[in-house]
């Protein structure tokens, strides 16, 4: 059973920020990976078996937003903007891959992005606003596959010819639903299962690709990516088949992407990293078995809780959020620096 207590971790001696996990009930046991919080009050939740979950109260309750149909469907990945709009994307072969959209609370959800395409495998998404997003799935024949959407609506597929040549089989891995960033109006960032990472300034539009020192392997590479600007941001990853080994399993850039640096002190595979305050505070990491707090942009880090999530999320400009994983679990996780 879940407990309702909040228990704090001191992330390093005692002026330094401590991170308090207070378990929540969401009255479901379907493997939470998508989470998107909206505000302190308001926050979405997706998963295995059509889950679609949304709170307007802080997480005191979460209720079910379903869409009819889809009870089949794992929802890996949810963005939203209010109480009221939100994108949410499934994963798998062919058919399996979907965006919907609501603008009404989750009453009623369109298809936006129905994939006919057997090759296909949609991974996850991001947005720079209500109606700009852009959303990536696994290489086909050679070939990266993204789309855009410019006006809340249809998506489009980006011509190939625009991006860099894929390796065999690279792709995400669609564990949190934030291999996946965006900054600003334009700049967006995509980690991959090379240990690679793709970026364009101009929404889209044009496209290159660096490599970092995470280490790759068929269960290993970049599971998450988070900037906090234009030029600063970080790769976290590892082996999820080996949650407790720590080989070259986070990086940091200090320029946009274009070249990234090892950092350390990350003591397993971590499934998602997540900027608090808007970037203005410290960056977590979690994974199924714990969390860490970087107080220097990721380059080392220090013990933050020992429950384990697969995915994170914190409020705009906010110190508190929410982390969900296996079971339906969810808790609200404050930063008190």
């Amino acid at each position: 059973m879940l407990c309702a207590a909040a228990v704090a971790f001191a992330a390093r001696p005692s002026a330094a920020p401590r991170v308090a996990w207070q378990a929540q009930d969401s009255r479901v046991t379907a493997r939470l990976r998508g989470l998107s919080a909206v505000s302190t009050a308001v926050a979405w939740a997706s998963g295995a078996n059509g889950t679609i979950l949304r709170t307007v109260d802080g997480g005191d309750t979460w209720k079910p937003r379903p869409i009819s149909g889809t009870e089949k469907l794992d929802f890996r990945d949810i963005d939203a903007f209010s109480d009221r709009l939100a994108y949410v994307l499934s994963i798998g072969p062919g058919e399996a891959s979907r965006i919907y959209k609501t603008t009404d609370g989750g009453e009623h959800w369109d298809l936006q992005l129905a994939n006919f395409d057997p090759k296909l495998f949609l991974d996850s998404m991001a947005f720079w606003d209500a109606d700009r997003g852009v959303a990536f799935s696994d290489s086909t024949d050679g070939k990266f596959v993204i789309f855009t959407t410019r006006g809340g609506g249809q998506w489009n597929r980006v011509d190939a010819g625009r991006l860099p040549a894929a390796l065999d089989g690279e792709g995400a891995f669609a564990a949190s639903g934030t291999n996946v960033a965006v900054s600003g109006r334009q700049r967006v960032w995509i980690g991959t299962t090379a240990g690679r990472v793709l970026r364009s300034s101009d929404a889209g539009k044009t496209w290159t690709i660096s490599t970092t020192p995470i280490r790759t392997d068929t269960s290993a590479g970049i599971f998450s990516i988070a900037f906090r600007n234009a030029s600063n941001g970080i790769v976290v990853g590892g082996d999820f088949n080996k949650a407790g080994e720590a080989i070259d399993n986070v990086a940091v850039t200090g320029n946009g992407g274009a070249t990234w640096s090892l950092g350390k002190g990350l003591p397993g595979y971590r499934s998602v990293v997540a900027w608090s305050r808007g970037g203005r505070g410290p960056a977590v990491a979690v994974g199924p078995s714990g969390a860490d707090l970087s107080l220097d942009g990721g380059r080392t880090w220090t013990p933050a809780g020992t429950e384990g999530y697969d995915t994170a999320a914190f409020a705009p400009g906010a110190s508190t959020g929410w982390a969900a994983g296996d079971k339906g679990r969810i808790a609200k996780v404050t930063i008190h620096e």
